[in-house]
């Protein structure tokens, strides 16, 4: 499942992987990065090729010049010691990547990517295995998909090979949208060819929540109503909205964050045990798990803001508003939080405090399961005070670890207790982990589709937050908060006497 440490290389049949919008930021930062690191790692060993697909008018060798260039901007390693005039980063350019342009992604243009596509193929020996990897703005998404079908890309040679497509986030801009581009891609790609990628799902810790829950009875036993008190899930940034303004600024907070980041992490800590560790059963539970989610009155449970000038890490930072490509009186949220509550004997009671936003304190991705206090205030008498609650801690980002607090009593006289943290951090065990899309990208060439998006998933995530998205701005107004704050103070309101926002 993924190619950290020193795992074999993967039963990986020859393949095409083939990048629809090659000259893009996504490809340059991301993709070319994570293939080569792959390769370099020998997850990959093999026959393989690249080919991008973009409007830019390129050849060959000048996609190739770009691709190199994009490599070293991103730090890339050669693998081993370059002789003296020596390149391996053009080398492996040289060795693996094509391009071909496309004007207007009219049926003709499919038809020529068809052509280069056989022609490469035919070159490197290769079978007919391909990836088409949709690193597109959502609105090309739809053209793409229909000219991929007209030019018969969306079957394979023959029934002996693949063909598979890989469409980045967002899925859809709400549940009619969701629908419709579902109904688009069913028309020509079977769902077992459909792999929609959220890269959050791709970070080793993410994966280890289903490890750390069904892999250690300690936990697991306590997983539930009974012994859990609350659940928190925290995606904090603290950089603003960068050269996303113009996309963000019709998107806001719950399109760009809830609706997938958030509801996955939530998905996979509210899951039942699957019957077996495979794309089907771990993507079940999760859409039912979805499922069970209540209603939300948007008016009582949710509570939005968007931030305004402030300062993080002691820089003056400017107002969301102040932002190119965002309108002076925008009302778009850039936090959102939210209390949420499933109906479900697992978690009957329990709530599920959500919040995520842009321009906070720090950058930490977190899910805080709260436990309950013990029953009887056993050390009172002693004038210990009151307990604090037991607090495990899954860190996502930026330090990945698990933590544990816990009470004890400190050394000598008068009784007194104290809170201390059992800490693990995987860097520290394991070393650099792998990017969250190197190990997306070797499932996807491997066929292993539990870390991605079920269709049925993102209608139920959509269907969901409907009535928070359709709410308008007198129900829901964006607050203001200070940049560098944990939001507005109007998020309080969300929290029961005795709960707090817990972020480490």
């Amino acid at each position: 499942m993924s190619p950290a440490g020193s795992q074999p290389p993967q039963d990986v049949p020859p393949f095409l992987f083939v990048i629809i919008g090659a000259t893009g930021d996504l490809t340059r930062r991301k993709l070319l990065p994570a293939l080569h690191a792959l390769v370099r790692g020998r997850h990959i060993e093999g026959d393989y090729q690249v080919l991008g697909v973009a409007r830019s008018a390129m050849a060959d060798g000048e996609f190739r010049d770009w691709a190199r260039d994009a490599l070293e901007e991103a730090h890339v390693e050669a693998d081993g010691e370059a002789a003296e005039g020596e390149d391996p980063l053009a080398d492996w350019c040289d060795h693996c990547l094509h391009y071909v342009s496309v004007d207007g992604g009219g049926e003709e243009d499919y038809r020529r990517v068809r052509e280069k596509i056989e022609e490469i193929e035919a070159d490197a020996g290769l079978p007919g295995n391909r990836v088409f990897y949709l690193a597109l703005p959502p609105a090309a998404f739809a053209p793409t998909i229909r000219g991929l079908g007209q030019a018969g890309l969306h079957e394979p040679p023959d029934d002996t090979t693949w063909a598979r497509l890989v469409v980045e986030k967002p899925f859809g801009h709400d549940l009619a949208s969701a629908q419709e581009l579902n109904t688009l891609v069913h028309r020509w790609f079977d769902e077992s060819q459909v792999y929609r990628i959220d890269h959050y799902l791709g970070k080793e810790t993410v994966q280890n929540l289903l490890v750390f829950r069904f892999a250690n009875t300690v936990f697991e036993a306590l997983w539930n109503r009974q012994y859990v008190d609350s659940v928190q899930i925290t995606v904090a940034e603290s950089i603003g909205v960068g050269s996303r303004a113009g996309y963000y600024d019709s998107a806001g907070a719950l399109r760009d964050m809830v609706q997938n980041h958030v509801t996955q992490v939530l998905s996979l800590v509210a899951m039942e045990v699957p019957v077996a560790y495979g794309a089907d059963a771990v993507r079940g539970e999760k859409i039912k798990a979805l499922r069970s989610v209540r209603p939300i009155d948007p008016a009582q449970q949710v509570v939005l803001g968007q931030y305004a000038a402030g300062r993080v890490d002691g820089e003056p930072v400017a107002a969301y508003r102040d932002a190119d490509g965002v309108e002076d009186d925008s009302d778009t949220e850039t936090f959102a939080a939210l209390r949420l509550f499933l109906d479900s004997w697992r978690w009957q009671g329990v709530p599920f405090l959500l919040r995520t936003g842009k321009r906070l304190e720090r950058r930490v991705t977190e899910v805080a399961v709260v436990f309950q206090c013990p029953p009887v205030a056993l050390f009172e008498s002693l004038g210990c005070g009151d307990l604090e609650a037991n607090v495990l801690r899954i860190t996502l980002q930026p330090d990945e670890g698990v933590s544990l607090d816990f009470q004890i009593k400190t050394p000598g006289e008068p009784l007194e207790l104290r809170g201390q943290e059992l800490d693990f951090e995987y860097e520290d065990v394991f070393g650099p982990l792998p990017s969250a899309y190197e190990t997306l990208l070797l499932d996807v060439v491997t066929g292993d589709q539990t870390l991605f998006v079920h269709g049925d998933e993102v209608e139920v995530a959509w269907e969901l937050y409907a009535p928070v998205l359709e709410a308008d701005g007198d129900t829901l107004p964006a607050h203001p908060y200070e940049a560098g704050s944990w939001g507005p103070e109007e998020a309080d309101r969300l929290l029961e006497p005795g709960e707090h926002w817990r972020t480490r």
